[in-house]
């Protein structure tokens, strides 16, 4: 009985922590959100952006400034970080790979390249789409024939982690190659706008963006909630999850369609930003362990969290100018990243 009662303390005790670092990311979040929207050339206090928010604003200007220019992108950016964080959560749990992330499955480079296309040739379409928004459809449609790719070709051999490892890295390279061949073929000027999407912006944020991305996520968040018990036992071994009845080839061919949908969205609509899924899902696992009803969510926090600390020292760094996102992510995430392997190789020979 007294180890019972003990067992349940702990057990509080613990529920206790993980929810408090759920909330704890929850007002980082929300604190960055508004030291975003502070941020840039008109330098705002957050009182003054608390007020615009809230349809107070001291003066138009400040309005305008808040909700037509900062609102729009600060909110693309909290989705954006959301879709990879919890996105590489996914990928690393059903890989059982702590350094995989949906840039491994090639999904980016299939937009990449879906967008430079948009971008040199002048395609036909049934229906009149202006320039960005073409970029944007050619993208998400080349991501999503990448996810097809990489499900069928995983699918062969039952979806096994080094099976979808090795069809990723395939789709990738592949894709990388047709990028690199379409910039040999692109006109200076051409060239130029696939670099500036290369690199990853939130600057082309609008409300119908937002609204996609937004809707996208409230869809795929739950129904990866709904897998994480079945993802709990998948990190177990194949063997016992199987034993439990989570059929692991078939859970990891559905959360990878979740996540490819959340990759492709995010991606096509704020070109490629690397990183943050690596980054974020070690950064919730760190505060609130591997329980995954915990970790998904707080991923997608972190996810969020380190997208907004970059757009904030993207306007920071060059005062009056705006650096490109997807180069801040990448040099916090490269140091992450070699400082993961040089711990994982210390602990094989230690």
């Amino acid at each position: 009985m007294n180890l019972a009662a003990t067992a349940g303390s702990v057990w509080q005790s613990l529920l206790s922590r993980r929810l408090l670092a759920l909330a704890a990311l929850m007002v980082a979040v929300a604190v960055l959100f508004v030291i975003d929207l502070g941020t840039g050339p008109a330098r705002l206090a957050p009182a003054e952006v608390l007020l615009a928010l809230a349809g107070s604003a001291p003066d138009p200007t400040t309005a305008a400034i808040v909700w037509s220019i900062r609102l729009p992108m600060a909110v693309l950016g909290l989705l954006v970080g959301a879709a990879l964080g919890l996105s590489g959560a996914v990928v690393q749990i059903v890989l059982a790979n702590p350094l995989a992330s949906p840039y491994t499955l090639g999904i980016a480079g299939a937009a990449g390249f879906g967008a430079a296309v948009a971008i040199v040739f002048d395609m036909p379409l049934p229906l009149p789409l202006s320039g960005e928004l073409r970029t944007v459809l050619f993208a998400f449609l080349t991501a999503v024939l990448a996810v097809a790719l990489l499900l069928a070709l995983s699918g062969l051999r039952g979806g096994r982690p080094e099976t979808i490892v090795l069809a990723g890295l395939a789709i990738l390279f592949l894709f990388q190659a047709l990028l690199a061949l379409v910039q040999y073929l692109a006109t200076p000027e051409a060239l130029a706008q696939i670099v500036f999407w290369l690199f990853g912006s939130l600057a082309r944020a609008d409300w119908g963006k937002i609204v996609f991305l937004a809707a996208s996520l409230s869809v795929a968040l739950p129904a990866l909630m709904r897998l994480s018990w079945r993802l709990s036992a998948l990190a177990l071994g194949e063997e016992r999850a199987a034993a439990l009845g989570a059929r692991p080839g078939a859970l990891r061919l559905e959360a990878l369609a979740w996540v490819s949908l959340l990759t492709a969205v995010a991606v096509a609509f704020a070109g490629t930003i690397g990183f943050v899924g690596l980054v974020a899902p070690h950064l919730a696992r760190a505060l609130v362990g591997e329980d995954h009803r915990f970790l998904l969510p707080s991923a997608a926090l972190a996810g969020s969290l380190l997208l907004l600390a970059a757009s904030i020292a993207a306007r920071a760094l060059v005062p009056g100018s705006l650096l490109p996102i997807g180069i801040l992510t990448a040099l916090v995430g490269v140091p992450f990243l070699l400082g993961l392997v040089l711990r994982r190789s210390l602990r094989r020979t230690g």
